[in-house]
């Protein structure tokens, strides 16, 4: 998608362009997610933070292994051993 120019208004406030809105499906009212990286500011999703942060976990869990029976199991066992 292009880059669109805009201006920071009263309050630091920022019109997001319609097409923009539109590809995020943001409506108002809707909280947005801004985060300041290397001396720019990405505005995200709740949604879209979630995704990426699954994305990041699964390419360190293989398929079918599931770390909330993982971890469930070890408290058994702790609590087996007091």
């Amino acid at each position: 998608m292009a880059s669109i120019k805009t201006k920071i208004g009263e309050g630091g406030r920022v019109v997001v362009p319609a097409k923009y809105r539109k590809a995020l499906d943001l409506k108002p009212g809707d909280d947005v997610i801004l985060v300041l990286e290397d001396g720019e500011v990405r505005i995200t999703t709740l949604p879209r933070v979630i995704q990426r942060a699954q994305e990041m976990v699964r390419r360190y869990n293989p398929e079918g292994r599931s770390l909330v029976d993982e971890l469930i199991q070890e408290r058994r066992d702790e609590a087996n051993r007091e």
